[in-house]
């Protein structure tokens, strides 16, 4: 069902009481309840291509904002597409802590740049946060790179075609100009594929000789106590 602002009723759609979100804010997902919409005689006066309606989180109760596309204007209604545009994203989260530095703040921009729906943007800072990776593992770091992203194919299973401008972007030898243009679906493969590729390459890897340190600490501790004791 389409979203409806009537001239004299206000909004009319099933749609806005069941619209729900994860907060950009809170990072909670939380049921949305319109807080400001639109003067509906003010666009029907104007007639813009797309309309604003302030929604409600009610987790945290903070403003969230997305942007409709008109389908249709007659006398008194205004009719919307049910499909949005979040204008406020929630942060994506990542262990950064187990990145190499340079890594670390090149994938930081990417994620700032998907955030704001920037996906060409977030494909380029994706393509300098992988080259400093493939650096940072060392020889052979971009084949061991290759077949995880390979494998995380294999695992999702994308097909061929879908998966070929991921490969492009990460693996592709051109310049930055000749990335391919990436849509908002083909985007967010790109960031479950780099949030992948980092994690096998360097988070489990980090996770992993931290937990293990930790438990050999422990032995130790115990055997010099067991040492002192006898």
């Amino acid at each position: 069902m389409s979203i409806v602002l009537n001239k004299d009723q206000g909004v009319e759609s099933e749609l806005v009481e069941r619209l729900g979100l994860e907060c950009p804010y809170c990072g909670v997902y939380a049921h949305m309840s319109p807080q400001s919409v639109p003067d509906a005689a003010a666009l029907l006066r104007d007639k813009p291509k797309h309309v604003g309606l302030v929604y409600q989180c009610d987790a945290c109760h903070a403003p969230v904002f997305l942007r409709f596309t008109v389908r249709e204007y007659s006398d008194n209604r205004v009719e919307l597409l049910r499909n949005f545009i979040e204008l406020e994203r929630p942060k994506e989260k990542f262990a950064f802590s187990y990145l190499p530095k340079h890594t670390e703040v090149m994938f930081r921009e990417a994620l700032s740049c998907y955030s704001q729906n920037n996906f060409n943007a977030f494909a380029s800072m994706c393509r300098r946060a992988a080259k400093s990776s493939f650096s940072a593992l060392g020889e052979g770091g971009k084949l061991r790179a290759f077949e995880e992203v390979m494998a995380a194919q294999d695992i999702a299973g994308i097909d061929d075609e879908t998966f070929a401008p991921i490969k492009a972007v990460l693996f592709g030898s051109g310049q930055e100009e000749d990335l391919p243009l990436l849509n908002r679906s083909q985007a967010g493969i790109l960031l479950e594929i780099m949030k992948d590729m980092f994690y096998q390459c360097f988070v489990r890897h980090g996770k992993l000789t931290r937990a293990i340190k930790v438990r050999r600490f422990f032995v130790t501790e115990e055997n010099n106590s067991s040492l002192q004791s006898a």
